[in-house]
C-alpha cells in the first residue's frame, strides 16, 4: 500500500520549508492566512480536473480567485506543484518535494522571495479517488490594509517631474499631493532639468517630500515625516493584479 500524507501535516511543512528558505535569503517569514486557504483549497480541488496546471483557468487569476475568497491584497502571487509516486509520501517528503521544485524553478523562485509579501495560504489534494497525484497550491500575499502612504509637497513656482515605480508623473505647482503604494518603491525627483541631475529615494509609509527652490536653480527635496493636509489628492501607485 502507497504511504498516504497527513495533509494538514503536509501543508504545515510546505510553509515551514518555504520560511526557512525566505530566513536564508534574509526575507521576513509568512504566516497563514484562513481565506488565502480557502482560495487555495478550492483551487487544488478544481485542478483535479486537469492534467495541467494553468494559473488561468476559466477566466479566473490568483488575483480573481483571493478577490472571490475575501481577501483584499495590493500583490498576490501563487505557485503550484503535482506529484505521483507509487510507493506514496510521508508529509515532509511531499512538502520537501514540492518547495525543493519551486526554489528551482525561476518563476516560482520568485513568489517564494517576494520580499513585501507576509501571508500565504497553502492547499494539498490528491486529484482524485482513480488519480492518485497530489496537487499542491501555494498563495502569497500582501494585504491591502499594509498600503503605505507619504506626500509631495511642491512649495516651488513649476511643476516638478517624478517617476515613482517606473511611472511618469508631475507634482504640479504649490500642490500637495498624497500617494499609496502597495509597498516601498524607488521615487525619482527631477531636481535639474538642464544639469538631468535626479534624487533617488525609496518610500517609506508617512514620508513627506517637499520641494523647494533651489538658490542656484533646481530642486531642493527635504525629507521629513508627514503631517496631515486637508483634501489631498490620492493616486494609487499598488502594484496591478497579475
Amino acid at each position: 500500500m502507497p504511504v498516504t500524507p497527513d495533509i494538514p501535516d503536509t501543508e504545515a511543512a510546505i510553509i515551514s520549508m518555504t520560511n526557512e528558505f525566505r530566513l536564508e535569503n534574509k526575507l521576513a517569514p509568512v504566516t497563514p492566512n484562513a481565506l488565502l486557504t480557502g482560495a487555495a483549497r478550492a483551487y487544488a480541488k478544481k485542478l483535479g480536473s486537469h492534467k495541467d496546471l494553468p494559473h488561468l483557468l476559466d477566466g479566473t487569476t490568483p488575483a480573481t480567485r483571493a478577490a472571490k475568497a475575501g481577501y483584499a491584497y495590493c500583490q498576490i502571487g501563487e505557485n503550484l506543484a503535482s506529484a505521483y509516486d507509487s510507493r506514496g509520501f510521508t508529509a515532509d517528503g511531499y512538502a520537501k518535494l514540492a518547495v525543493e521544485g519551486w526554489e528551482h524553478s525561476p518563476g516560482h523562485r520568485h513568489n517564494l522571495l517576494l520580499p513585501y509579501v507576509t501571508e500565504t495560504g497553502v492547499a494539498v489534494d490528491r486529484a482524485g479517488p482513480d488519480d492518485p497525484r497530489y496537487i499542491a497550491v501555494q498563495l502569497f500575499a500582501r494585504p491591502r490594509a499594509m498600503n503605505i502612504e507619504f506626500m509631495i509637497k511642491n512649495t516651488t513656482g513649476d511643476a516638478v517631474p517624478y517617476t515613482l515605480a517606473g511611472q511618469q508623473h508631475s507634482a504640479e505647482a504649490r500642490a500637495t499631493i498624497t500617494l499609496t503604494a502597495c509597498m516601498p518603491r524607488e521615487l525619482t525627483f527631477s531636481t535639474d532639468v538642464r544639469t538631468g541631475a535626479r534624487g533617488h529615494y525609496e518610500t517609506r509609509n508617512g514620508q513627506l517630500y517637499t520641494l523647494k527652490p533651489a538658490p542656484a536653480g533646481g530642486v531642493i527635496v527635504e525629507l521629513t515625516e508627514a503631517a496631515p493636509v486637508a483634501d489631498p489628492v490620492h493616486l494609487d501607485a499598488a502594484d496591478p493584479p497579475p
